[in-house]
């Protein structure tokens, strides 16, 4: 039996299975990632400045234009890797906690999900508070109510992390007999720093397409993440 199909065969046993995702698992699907060779952090050296809430209060308009220009893409559609941990989910198997703020797990209509950093789908009026359609967002950037300024709920920079989803995030590691870490190179805080919550006894399996140094015994399968669980049985 290779590693890879052994790795299979653990996750396809396992009943308390914990997704821990990045922007790795969204690529496949035509949204590109942030650190790697062609990402959005290597194309644009201020990105990180774009994406803080300083940009934000400092310049709206050019927040605006940057994200429309640089995160949205509306008709992206689930692959392979959401489709199969969305199955598992509504197995009641999994869940799933995810740097993604593209919504595609929402899509594939995963069951046990943890946006950790929110959902650019996801839009509120910085005004009065109110819920707007994301397609309104991508007309303008300002509510037809009363006109305040809106913003997609996600995390920027030198913003928190809701505690909804820490404590969400925390209570499914600790009940989890699997930990499989995919599509991120697993460096960005407080995210990488969840597994110290995991149950002592839970497994870890880490699949990408680049090995990761992790400071913990885990299995590393060096493979791409669609061509591995395109031969995971959910089923």
């Amino acid at each position: 039996m290779s590693d890879i199909t052994a790795a299979q065969t653990t996750l396809q046993q396992a009943q308390h299975i914990v997704f821990m995702t990045g922007a790795g698992v969204s690529t496949p699907s035509g949204i590109p990632d942030y650190r790697s060779k062609n990402g959005l952090y290597t194309e644009h050296h201020n990105a990180e400045y774009y994406l803080s809430h300083a940009f934000l209060a400092e310049h709206p308009l050019e927040f605006y234009q940057y994200l429309q220009s640089n995160l949205y893409y509306p008709d992206a559609q689930p692959n392979v890797i959401h489709q199969k941990m969305a199955a598992l989910t509504q197995q009641g198997r999994a869940s799933v906690i995810t740097q993604n703020i593209d919504n595609l797990y929402g899509v594939a209509k995963t069951a046990q999900l943890v946006e950790f950093h929110g959902n650019l789908y996801q839009v509120y009026c910085t005004k009065c508070g109110q819920h707007v359609d994301w397609h309104e967002y991508l007309k303008s950037p300002y509510h037809q109510t009363d006109h305040g300024y809106l913003r997609p709920n996600v995390v920027l920079y030198d913003e928190g992390i809701a505690s909804a989803n820490i404590e969400r995030a925390v209570q499914y590691l600790q009940q989890a007999d699997l930990v499989v870490i995919c599509g991120t190179s697993f460096r960005v805080y407080p995210f990488a720093g969840l597994i110290d919550y995991r149950n002592p006894k839970a497994q870890v399996l880490a699949i990408n397409a680049e090995p990761l140094q992790l400071p913990f015994a885990f299995t590393m399968v060096q493979q791409d993440a669609v061509d591995f669980f395109e031969g995971v049985q959910v089923g």
